[in-house]
């Protein structure tokens, strides 16, 4: 009969390093795309995603603005006569009327729900204040890739044009464009006239901010290997524009719309602020600010209201903009 086989020392020593081999190369190391290292360092900035949050909240507010009137308010230009005293025309009650109805109190002298002024003021400035950003992203990353890529009589033409652009009056351009607006414009009445304006007039001249730093990022990216590689392998321009430059664009395109928004929101309340905003009776938080001045001695909470709106979305939306750049910056620490 033939003795058992058993393994010598030698054997169990040459197998164990094969062994630890084996199950160190089943252990997959898996690298991390950039949006994961970016959303990974924007959850670490607490301020930036606290903003993040209070902007998503805006949003749904805005969206959801007839819900909320309806279940917590009254509708934004009824008038509660009832709720103002007889010879001052002030609210009834502390703190301009503050009640389980009237959550943030009433107008003076017309009686209108502050609650529900607040929440429809903060469509139209979120309307405004996205779409105009919308326009200028659109145009100022077209002329502004073109700018950079071409080059040449080009890229002077269209640095010219930006330079005018950067260096009109914006305000009194809007002001003295709403004194000549129609009741009625291709379709558009009322305040609808007065939105599309807004919007496309900040647009119109926030673009050459946007156009520059898309401009300024081209001229660096048109150099790169994966460019050169690209033209030589016959692509025309429209590939390398769209395809090849544009991807590269879009954290700094991302970053500076975040930014953006909240110049524009600022834009339209002053706009509204000096009466070239939207028509009365809408809502609006710079009308509401215009509205206060003739009472906030007597009414102060008129005042506080509307300007806490604007001082929370602005500072949100900055707020949420710094984290994104930090976030998706790729020579940063965090």
């Amino acid at each position: 009969m033939t003795a058992p086989m058993h393994d010598t020392p030698t054997d169990v020593a040459t197998a164990a390093p094969v062994d630890a081999a084996t199950e160190a190369g089943s252990k997959k190391v898996e690298g991390r795309s950039l949006k994961q290292i970016a959303w990974h360092r924007l959850k670490q900035d607490k301020v930036a995603l606290a903003g993040g949050v209070v902007v998503v909240l805006l949003v749904l507010v805005s969206v959801f603005a007839p819900v909320l009137v309806s279940l917590f308010g009254h509708p934004p230009n009824e008038g509660n006569l009832d709720q103002l005293e007889d010879l001052t025309n002030l609210p009834k009650g502390a703190f301009g009327g503050m009640s389980g109805d009237f959550l943030f109190g009433v107008e003076p002298n017309t009686g209108r729900d502050v609650f529900s002024r607040i929440v429809y003021g903060a469509r139209i400035s979120m309307l405004v204040a996205v779409l105009a950003a919308v326009v200028a992203v659109v145009l100022g990353t077209l002329f502004g890739i073109i700018a950079g890529y071409f080059g040449g009589w080009v890229d002077a033409l269209i640095s010219r044009v930006m330079d005018v652009l950067l260096s009109f009056p914006q305000l009194l351009f809007i002001i003295s464009l709403v004194s000549v607006l129609p009741d009625d414009l291709l379709g558009l009445t009322g305040s609808n006239v007065r939105i599309a304006m807004l919007v496309l007039v900040i647009g119109l001249f926030g673009w050459p901010y946007i156009g520059r730093i898309v401009r300024g990022q081209t001229l660096s990216l048109r150099e790169r290997e994966y460019v050169e590689a690209a033209r030589s392998l016959g692509g025309g321009s429209r590939h390398i524009l769209f395809r090849e430059l544009l991807p590269n664009l879009v954290a700094p395109i991302t970053v500076y719309t975040t930014l953006m928004i909240p110049t524009n929101i600022l834009t339209e309340a002053a706009l509204s602020f000096l009466g070239a905003g939207v028509r009365p009776p809408t809502a609006s938080w710079g009308g509401m600010l215009r509205d206060a001045l003739n009472v906030y001695e007597h009414d102060p909470m008129f005042m506080v209201f509307p300007g806490l709106a604007i001082f929370v979305t602005v500072l949100a939306f900055n707020l949420f903009g710094d984290g994104l750049r930090d976030a998706l910056d790729p020579k940063g620490t965090r």
